[in-house]
């Protein structure tokens, strides 16, 4: 739990509580189930929100999912024809969580980039922020966030062969991110450990993710560019393998 002292607030190395605020409008059904298991492995969810006017037919299928995840269901009526107001609902109910000072990570389960500011001003008080949402959320959105996962890789992964041709220049971006890590993170060999380069890369791009490309490691996606990288594994005896990489 995080706890408050001179203003700001302490996260305590043994757990992380998850706030996970959802917007019903704007996420796939589908595919709630994992965005729950995927977010499971950074924390304890403690509170677990889905905003929308479940009076449309267009979600007359969630009341069942809500059920079955324990997400609890929060009705807001659409005031103007046309307009929805679970946006504001979400806000509200984000900034008064945030007022309570008990958790250490805000989940914004959304492609509408209406929550870029929310974010923003988030991650400014101090606490993480994860946005869930399709390929086509907007960057702003995207960059807000201090990790932002892409819908398209929860469930069924993309094969590397597909992920290649989906969009080559993602890749070249991957590229230059990790050719800039070894400017500025190598030792005096060139050698740039793997797990400084992934931090690396989360910071400058919220949005990486090696599923993105279809691989599930770093250090994977590393070693299919034989032509371009050097790796290096040093064991250890009694832990994993610490893992290097290197330009040619």
């Amino acid at each position: 739990m995080a706890a408050s002292q001179g203003g700001s607030i302490l996260r305590y190395q043994d757990t992380n509580e998850i706030a996970v605020l959802i917007d019903a409008d704007n996420t796939q059904l589908s595919k709630l189930e994992f965005v729950l298991r995927e977010i499971s492995t950074r924390g304890r969810i403690v509170v677990k929100r889905a905003y929308g006017n479940w009076t449309k037919p267009t979600l007359g299928n969630w009341d069942k999912v809500l059920n079955e995840l324990a997400i609890k269901a929060e009705q807001q009526f659409d005031y103007v024809s046309g307009k929805n107001a679970t946006d504001i609902a979400l806000t509200i109910d984000a900034m008064d969580l945030l007022a309570r000072r008990l958790y250490d990570t805000f989940v914004l389960v959304s492609s509408d980039s209406d929550f870029t500011p929310l974010a923003v001003k988030l991650r400014e008080s101090g606490v993480e922020v994860i946005g869930v949402g399709t390929r086509q959320t907007s960057p702003s959105f995207r960059n807000a966030c201090d990790v932002f996962l892409f819908l398209e890789n929860l469930g069924d992964n993309l094969s590397p062969a597909e992920a290649a041709a989906a969009d080559e220049n993602e890749m070249q971006v991957v590229h230059e991110l990790l050719v800039r890590a070894c400017e500025n993170f190598s030792d005096e060999s060139g050698w740039t450990n793997m797990a400084t380069a992934g931090n690396y890369l989360r910071r400058a791009k919220p949005d990486f993710d090696c599923r993105n490309f279809g691989f599930d490691k770093l250090s994977n996606l590393i070693e299919a560019f034989p032509q371009y990288y050097e790796v290096h594994r040093a064991s250890r005896p009694n832990g994993p393998d610490i893992l290097y990489y290197r330009v040619y």
